[in-house]
């Protein structure tokens, strides 16, 4: 996974952050920069009226998914994070975020930006019954997409 990290542009943080301890001080503080900047991108995405009541119930699934990674239910928070990510992509490109092309359409944008929505895609999908007991494994596939964010 770290190979992958290191094409997304996160290899540096993402392999620094697999050292650090979940429940410590530099962790919590990565986590509260994580929340910080996907607060950041759901507020200051423009969307008209009718779609601002999507910008909230998605900020409101923020906490919740946090909570998920404090406690270290990491199969859970990969399946919320998928919801998160979905609910993102329409905030940030509309409906094209819905059709059958979009990760090819993120990939014409930036290569690096259409390898984390595919990644994001399939995220969910590698969750079967050998990793649900894998909290390490689970929680590495996580902070893929948590450090990239963190950097978007």
């Amino acid at each position: 996974m770290a190979d992958f990290a290191k094409v997304l542009g996160i290899g540096t943080e993402y392999r620094r952050l697999m050292k650090v301890g979940r429940d410590t001080d530099e962790m919590r503080k990565f986590l509260g920069h994580f929340q910080n900047n996907l607060d950041l991108l759901i507020q200051k995405t423009w969307v008209e009226k009718i779609e601002e009541a999507r910008k909230e119930k998605l900020q409101d699934k923020v906490p919740p998914f946090m909570d998920l990674i404090m406690r270290g239910d990491f199969r859970q928070a990969i399946e919320e994070f998928g919801a998160i990510l979905d609910e993102l992509a329409y905030l940030l490109f509309g409906k094209q975020s819905t059709g059958d092309d979009f990760t090819e359409y993120t990939f014409r944008i930036d290569i690096e930006m259409g390898l984390f929505w595919w990644y994001g895609s399939q995220l969910a999908s590698g969750l079967d019954d050998a990793t649900v007991d894998c909290g390490e494994y689970l929680w590495a596939m996580l902070l893929i997409g948590i450090c990239y964010l963190t950097n978007f």
